[in-house]
């Protein structure tokens, strides 16, 4: 167990590092000056003073070569300084901003991960269960459908329907927390987006299942069905399914940037939408860190549940 943390924690390293890398140059080469961006677009900038600009570049060493400048983030990076946003909310440290916005986004994440992997499991046993039957094509046509819309139209054809037509809630705005009304939304909206991944699954994994002996044995001994699904089937269903946890990942990740710009929710995706905007490099460093983080988290996350529920791949 200690070489399989070591190597994945070597493979993070590296993988990290090269994200980083990759990312800087991106912004160093194509992403523009943000101190002049800062004198183009800010309200409060009426000229372009190279002398404050070039005061500005020293202050937050975007004055030096591309190698020096990666090096001086890294250095500070491995000692918890993660920069100061130029312009989001100028000289703010930017690992303050991170601890108020991603908790927020999480929160949705979690909400729509448990509700999607909820609904998307019942939906995809009982499409397998009426294999070729009238119900199992509605659900695969029904989650076809929902998969071919993005989520930047389900959201505004639901405002539209659910505020305007049906006007069962006022229009959602800002954070007030998960459990209010506002926050219902949203989360519906993401887990949507992730609902196929889980259906289609599912059901492919079901249909594998139902035709192993052992499930076949367990009918002639005349068991209930419900047991037999529950007992049975259901835990070698879940690993195809937890297997795709790092697309799930991905899924909420884009879903978020989404509702949380149109629905102005001060979370990790609309901070990544605004540090974009306002070519902040400290701010679009941190989105890249985090971003990674999660990925690697999950797919980890992945490798440790993966032999629980199938001993079949454990080590001998």
């Amino acid at each position: 167990m200690a070489s399989f943390l070591l190597i994945r924690l070597l493979r993070w390293t590296a993988g990290l590092l090269l994200i980083l890398f990759v990312t800087y140059a991106m912004m160093y080469y194509g992403a523009g000056d943000p101190i002049r961006m800062m004198f183009i677009q800010g309200e409060d900038f009426d000229s372009e003073d190279e002398v404050v600009m070039q005061a500005l570049r020293k202050k937050y060493g975007l004055d030096e070569p591309f190698l020096v400048q990666f090096g001086n983030y890294l250095s500070k990076l491995g000692q918890g300084d993660w920069g100061r946003s130029i312009r989001l909310q100028v000289d703010r440290p930017v690992l303050d901003i991170v601890r108020f916005r991603l908790p927020i986004s999480m929160q949705l994440g979690f909400a729509a991960t448990v509700i999607g992997a909820v609904i998307g499991l019942a939906l995809g046993v009982i499409a397998a269960l009426y294999h070729n039957r009238w119900l199992d094509r509605l659900t695969v046509s029904s989650v076809l459908f929902i998969n071919g819309i993005p989520i930047f139209v389900i959201l505004p054809m639901l405002l539209l329907l659910l505020v305007l037509q049906l006007k069962v809630i006022d229009v959602p705005y800002g954070w007030n927390g998960l459990f209010h009304i506002d926050a219902a939304l949203p989360v519906a909206v993401i887990s949507i987006g992730i609902l196929p991944i889980v259906v289609r699954q599912t059901r492919s994994a079901m249909l594998e299942v139902k035709s192993q002996l052992y499930v076949r044995t367990a009918r002639a001994k005349g068991l209930p069905e419900s047991r037999i699904i529950l007992r049975h089937m259901l835990r070698p269903v879940l690993t195809p399914v937890v297997t795709t946890l790092g697309l799930i990942m991905i899924g909420l990740i884009n879903g978020s940037l989404f509702v949380e710009y149109i629905l102005n929710i001060p979370g990790f995706g609309l901070l990544t939408i605004e540090g974009i905007k306002k070519v902040d490099y400290p701010i679009i460093m941190a989105v890249a860190v985090v971003g990674t983080l999660i990925i690697f988290i999950s797919n980890f996350l992945v490798d440790i549940i993966y032999p629980i529920l199938d001993p079949r791949v454990r080590a001998p």
